[in-house]
């Protein structure tokens, strides 16, 4: 399907203008005690749902936040050869999911 420039023009207006209505109608209604109450159930309603599909996903992702942590604790003391020395496996976790562009991406914390 083609769309001229005009219609383009009109398309991309339009939305803008939704945007822009979305956020006035949004920033009116915030402060409202009955917003923030139906906002507040809707996110424990949320929480309840999706408690299980979270606590999977920090099991699937423990190593690598445990790497990842250890390297931050690292690199503020500036002992990052430290940190490869003592946790090669980490350090390796880490290149393997693509933490690291290239090698001058860890040697820049020396």
């Amino acid at each position: 399907m083609e769309f001229t420039e005009q219609q383009i023009k009109t398309i991309i207006e339009d939305h803008k203008n939704r945007l822009m209505k979305d956020r006035l109608k949004y920033e009116q209604i915030k402060d409202t005690e009955d917003f923030k109450i139906k906002n507040r159930q809707r996110s424990k309603e949320y929480y309840k749902n999706n408690k299980d599909k979270k606590a999977l996903l920090y099991l699937e992702n423990k190593e690598f936040l445990k790497a990842r942590n250890s390297y931050y604790y690292y690199s503020k003391r500036d002992k990052m050869d430290i940190f490869i020395d003592k946790f090669p496996d980490r350090y390796e976790l880490m290149k393997k999911k693509g933490y690291f562009k290239d090698e001058s991406d860890i040697n820049i914390l020396f």
